[in-house]
């Protein structure tokens, strides 16, 4: 498709604007939220976008993305935008999304080729670790009150060769008790607290006194907790915690800019 001809899109998701930018549709995009890391015009911030700059940017389709941008969605539509609106919950539906936010853009081919680079290296990671042992997992989402992570993450933490009993993938994150955690008796302890970037609390985690046998790791919650291809770096990272001495893959290195679109 000719760049002139393409659709003119709004990314009011960090979560879509990164899968147009993985899979090389950001040139499409004429404004993002506060939160996306594509430099483009800025929309408010992912709850709250000014649509006043949305209106001056007339785009042809406007992103969301998650049950908690589904009334933003319902009230673009009825300002009479075209909206295209994902709301994964499992890790199959997730990269299932690439394929209809690049449609959104005009190209979902590209969408079709990121899952299937996705796929694919999810394949690899696990005939890597066909041998090794299955630890236990808690990931923990919110420290107060404490909940552990549901949607996809149950999914990546079994693609990086762990095991995860809190939680089936597709649930909501639940509040869970020390007593909980604890009678799962985990090997790891994953801190990625939604909105906090790098800064899990090791050290207060440390402080509730849970009394765990488990090795503690913050981990940066977009690696985690955004439904874009930063979850191919986060279960890569989860991976290599889990199973140091694997011979695991190199790191998902993103599809060659020569096939994007």
């Amino acid at each position: 498709m000719d760049e002139t001809d393409a659709p003119r899109v709004v990314s009011l998701a960090p979560s879509t604007t990164a899968i147009l930018d993985a899979a090389g549709l950001d040139a499409r995009l004429v404004g993002v939220t506060a939160h996306c890391s594509v430099e483009r015009p800025v929309v408010g911030g992912w709850l709250n976008p000014d649509y006043d700059r949305l209106d001056a940017l007339d785009p042809d389709v406007v992103c969301t993305c998650d049950d908690l941008q589904a009334d933003i969605a319902t009230e673009l539509d009825e300002r009479g935008y075209t909206v295209a609106h994902v709301a994964p919950a499992t890790l199959d539906e997730v990269f299932d999304s690439f394929v209809e936010v690049c449609a959104a853009a005009g190209t979902p081919d590209a969408g079709e080729r990121l899952a299937a680079s996705c796929r694919d290296h999810l394949a690899d990671i696990r005939a890597a670790l066909t041998d090794e042992p299955t630890p236990t997992v808690y990931c923990e989402e919110w420290a107060d009150p404490p909940m552990a992570a549901g949607n996809w993450v149950p999914d990546a933490v079994r693609a990086a060769g762990g095991s995860y009993p809190f939680l089936d993938a597709g649930v909501r994150s639940r509040e869970v008790t020390p007593e909980a955690v604890a009678d799962a008796d985990p090997d790891h302890v994953v801190l990625h607290p939604c909105g906090k970037g790098e800064r899990g609390d090791i050290e207060g985690f440390a402080a509730r006194e849970w009394n765990l046998d488990a090795a503690v790791h913050a981990v940066d919650d977009s690696l985690l907790n955004q439904p874009s291809p930063a979850l191919l770096a986060g279960i890569d990272h989860l991976a290599r915690l889990f199973h140091p001495k694997a011979d695991l893959p190199a790191p998902w290195p993103g599809i060659d800019s020569d096939e994007a679109i």
